[in-house]
């Protein structure tokens, strides 16, 4: 047997850090983690799937981060069922064993079912526009390409929990506000420290 971990790193997960915690602390070996930009096949998923064994445990954010909808949900349901595996979702609280989150009852999990495909839809329309956006802004000159390039590494380093110093150092801006900046602009929520959503907009000055 084998507690598996499984995170889609869309854009509105702002618990990624936390969940992959939990995750250790409940004893999973395997984290799977799926980029964004693979939201239509999720290669990674279907891989795990492809590979479960008898008595698995498989942990999940939320069944709308790792399902697409009531179709994928009765297939997964399916296939846990044939293989007797334990499906654990953390902010949803729900343990098909019964065991981690005792308050859940059968009314929570339908309400957990009944919003799972707009959940789903709202990831999914977010990495599309995600996805056209990165389209639309190929660099047109080599120094936009390196400008586009160092604005990639800073937002791959947050998003893989670099501390916001640790990417000044690399990014070579020469300030932290900088860092902040970038991230704003390419619309990473931040989600540590005393930072967390989106960066305020600062009011401009009336005489």
């Amino acid at each position: 047997m084998a507690k598996i971990g499984y995170l889609f790193l869309s854009r509105n997960l702002v618990t990624r850090d936390e969940d992959r915690a939990w995750m250790k602390t409940f004893g999973c070996k395997d984290i799977i983690e799926e980029e964004g930009i693979q939201e239509k096949f999720r290669p990674e998923w279907r891989r795990m799937l492809a590979h479960i064994q008898r008595g698995d445990e498989i942990v999940v954010s939320r069944l709308s981060n790792a399902l697409r909808g009531i179709r994928e949900l009765g297939v997964f349901l399916g296939l846990c069922k044939d293989y007797e595996i334990r499906i654990v979702s953390i902010h949803d609280e729900i343990d098909s064993k019964g065991e981690l989150f005792p308050d859940t009852t059968v009314a929570s999990v339908l309400e957990v079912i009944g919003r799972l495909s707009h959940e789903a839809t709202l990831i999914r329309r977010s990495e599309a526009r995600m996805l056209q956006r990165r389209k639309d802004m190929k660099p047109k000159t080599e120094k936009e390409g390196i400008r586009m390039k160092k604005e990639k590494t800073v937002v791959s380093m947050y998003n893989a929990g670099h501390s916001i110093d640790d990417i000044w150092k690399v990014s070579g801006y020469r300030s932290r506000t900088s860092v902040f900046r970038v991230l704003n602009r390419n619309g990473v929520q931040l989600n540590r420290g005393r930072h967390q959503g989106p960066l305020p907009r600062k009011n401009k000055k009336t005489n």
